[in-house]
């Protein structure tokens, strides 16, 4: 039971990030709840590998640990998926 309770907090995690890095990039119209969450996990992994290039340190929501850096480092990784799809759909980051 434990497994699925940490499975539907990741996804609820996953499109609150999602949700707020598609209002700050001005996407939001354009994305609906499943999208949301893919860009929150899939940023969410981006972030990490970000912040570890850089040497800060990259723990995301997609790792064990759970704390407001991991909510940063996803919430990061998702405005710089954003600003990638965004570049490549219309040549501009916005």
């Amino acid at each position: 039971m434990g497994t699925l309770l940490g499975f539907i907090i990741w996804l609820l995690i996953g499109a609150l990030i999602g949700w707020l890095a598609s209002i700050v990039m001005k996407t939001d119209a354009q994305q609906g709840p499943l999208l949301n969450i893919i860009v929150g996990i899939v940023g969410a992994l981006i972030g990490g590998f970000v912040f570890q290039f850089l040497g800060i340190g990259g723990s995301n929501i997609n790792s064990d640990s759970f704390s407001l850096w991991s909510l940063f480092v996803s919430f990061v990784g998702a405005l710089i998926l954003l600003a990638i799809v965004n570049l490549v759909r219309r040549g501009s980051v916005r």
